[in-house]
């Protein structure tokens, strides 16, 4: 399976990463991360540790930095590069266990014709 993880450097996103890197390594999968634009991090510093957390297990990953709007820009990577999986950060509960989904989760799931998995 070819799947594409979106990541924008929060700490939710970086566990979704662990658990993606994990089940690549179970299935074999091809993975390529996409670190979108984040108002709060650096995409250079957030790609150095993907880069960085993928070495350590030894994955050969694909990294690319998407620019714009994120939620745009991920569903068109994922039809463009024919992925069959696009992975993001499973938002977070609210006090009464609602999920609450940020504004580029909500739109790609609106939007993606790609298989879209919540990592939580």
């Amino acid at each position: 399976m070819n799947v594409l993880l979106g990541i924008d450097g929060t700490d939710r996103a970086f566990d979704a990463l662990e658990r993606t890197i994990a089940r690549v390594r179970e299935t074999g999968d091809d993975l390529t991360v996409a670190v979108v634009e984040s108002d709060v991090t650096n995409p250079e510093a957030v790609e150095r540790r993907i880069r960085t957390m993928l070495d350590d297990v030894g994955i050969d990953a694909g990294i690319e930095q998407v620019e714009g709007h994120a939620g745009g820009a991920l569903v068109e990577l994922a039809e463009a590069g024919g992925f069959d999986r696009l992975v993001l950060d499973g938002g977070e509960r609210t006090p009464t266990g609602k999920i609450r989904l940020d504004p580029t989760t909500e739109f790609v799931l609106l939007n993606a014709e790609t298989s879209v998995t919540l990592a939580r």
